[in-house]
């Protein structure tokens, strides 16, 4: 199945692009995806990293056909 997969600020840094299309095996869940995109691009600070699938952000959940997944850095805030 194919995802559409964009970067946001330091984690876009740190993939050295902002998107790609990824075809995934069918079934694949966020969470293993997010820990393979992590050690792949060596996202710095993992943790603090938020993914957003189809707009909403989510911990985890099965992969879809089409989905957009969104790796989001850290939010500042005050």
């Amino acid at each position: 199945m194919k995802v559409n997969v964009k970067y946001f600020g330091q984690v876009a840094e740190a993939a050295g692009k902002t998107e790609e299309k990824l075809e995934l095996e069918k079934g694949a869940s966020l969470k293993e995806f997010k820990l393979k995109q992590i050690k792949q691009y060596q996202i710095p600070d993992p943790d603090s990293v938020q993914i957003a699938v189809n707009q909403d952000l989510v911990d985890d959940k099965e992969l879809t056909e089409g989905d957009e997944i969104a790796f989001l850095p850290p939010f500042a805030g005050g």
